[in-house]
């Protein structure tokens, strides 16, 4: 079934359409959140609430962008306002890089490969405007927006990102 049939039918309560629709898109949503937090368990949550919020707000999809466009958007908004409430990003970030390369047996099946454990070792900023832009294309103007900083800030932090992996590789 395509996404247009499901989305449909689960905009109208069909709760198996929308289990194929989570199937489909759940790897996605959670590599995007867990490399913007770089934190497993609270990507695992993040994920929960990403496909509560898609549930919910399902009968108002236009269908003027993709729905794959649509849900990640909702997941960078869901993973953002969750990184403002947290504190302590930094200590939450060296505890995901000690339990990644010590947890090889996690599972989600979700395997980190070589860029992923560079971009959770970025510092919160940097790391955040590294997925944006080059992982979701954002423009620098967008992530500006999204983070409430300049978008030169923006464009620094993406040149830093770049810098920081090129010297750890």
């Amino acid at each position: 079934m395509s996404d247009s049939n499901d989305i449909e039918l689960a905009a109208n309560g069909d709760k198996h359409a929308f289990r194929r629709l989570y199937e489909r898109y759940v790897r996605g949503v959670y590599g995007m959140v867990f490399r913007l937090t770089a934190d497993r368990s609270l990507a695992d949550d993040l994920v929960q609430e990403v496909f509560v919020q898609a549930w919910r707000s399902l009968p108002k999809f236009d269908g003027r962008a993709k729905f794959s466009t649509w849900l990640f958007s909702l997941a960078n908004n869901v993973g953002i306002t969750e990184m403002r409430k947290q504190s302590r990003w930094f200590k939450r970030n060296e505890r995901a890089i000690d339990h990644n390369t010590q947890d090889e047996t996690d599972s989600s099946d979700i395997d980190l490969g070589e860029l992923d454990k560079l971009i959770i070792r970025l510092p919160e900023q940097t790391r955040q405007v590294f997925v944006l832009h080059a992982l979701q294309d954002y423009s620098h103007q967008q992530i500006a927006d999204l983070l409430h900083i300049a978008e030169g800030t923006s464009k620094s932090q993406f040149f830093r990102a770049k810098k920081l992996m090129q010297e750890w590789l």
